[in-house]
């Protein structure tokens, strides 16, 4: 009796090009692209919900080359993919260094330089001015459905930076260093109101010391500084999401153009 399913070595080996390569491009941006890399997300549910995403995509792929994974050809493309997807990871994730940045400013001229801890994401000292906005930062990302719009930006790379054994442009890797340099200047933007009425309050205090000598400037200028920063803060979070949702959009449209300068 003839065997009812019969599969050869080729095809095999066509059904493992297909999966393996684009699952290495979506875990590798999984493992960096905000909220998705966060430490609280399991191992176990970045490389399901990347196999997940590899299943729905992978049968729309038009070419992919036939390189046999095992070869020098093979790990190529494979470390490739893995380039192309932390650089799409990254770019976004510009957006959320910002914030921090942000924050950072914000914890500086509240006074608030000694309150930090040991922040698992950036795997280093944070302040909790910068964990707060990135947290609300993140809740935003989730309620713009921004991080759906990041998974179809993610499936629309393969159709504008397939996967090829064509070696990538160094024109992405500078596109992403001058995204990278607009992180300093939007988040002086973003913490711009509250820097300017803290220093406000600073100038007025110093000169009230200079009028008047016995006025305990060390006493009472800390509690005043701390109560304005949480009230600009209170303000300020109003206004994160209409300031953030175009720099999520910039984001995407950065990760684009990162993989229109890898194929010059």
């Amino acid at each position: 009796m003839p065997p009812i399913f019969e599969v050869s070595s080729g095809q095999l080996h066509s059904w493992l090009v297909a999966f393996v390569w684009p699952f290495v491009r979506i875990l590798a941006l999984i493992s960096a692209a905000p909220v998705f890399s966060e430490k609280a997300v399991p191992r176990s549910a970045k490389v399901a919900l990347a196999a997940l995403l590899t299943l729905l995509v992978a049968p729309t792929l038009a070419t992919i080359p036939s390189v046999p994974v095992v070869s020098v050809s093979g790990l190529w493309i494979l470390l490739q993919q893995v380039l192309i997807g932390t650089a799409m990871g990254f770019s976004m994730r510009l957006v959320f260094a910002m914030v921090q940045a942000a924050g950072e400013y914000v914890g500086l001229q509240m006074g608030l330089s000694f309150a930090s801890f040991f922040d698992p994401t950036s795997g280093g000292s944070t302040m909790v001015v910068s964990r707060i906005l990135n947290v609300v930062a993140m809740l935003i990302f989730l309620t713009t459905n921004s991080h759906l719009a990041l998974l179809s930006t993610l499936v629309e790379s393969f159709t504008v930076l397939p996967i090829a054994d064509a070696p990538l442009s160094a024109g992405g890797w500078y596109t992403l260093a001058l995204s990278g340099g607009q992180v300093v200047a939007s988040g002086l933007m973003l913490a711009l109101p509250l820097i300017a009425t803290l220093l406000t309050i600073n100038l007025a205090m110093g000169i009230l010391n200079r009028v008047s000598p016995q006025f305990s400037i060390f006493a009472v200028g800390f509690p005043i500084t701390l109560l304005a920063g949480i009230g600009m803060l209170q303000l300020l979070m109003q206004y994160m999401a209409p300031f953030l949702t175009p720099r999520f959009t910039a984001g995407f449209l950065s990760m684009l153009e990162v993989l229109q300068r890898f194929r010059f």
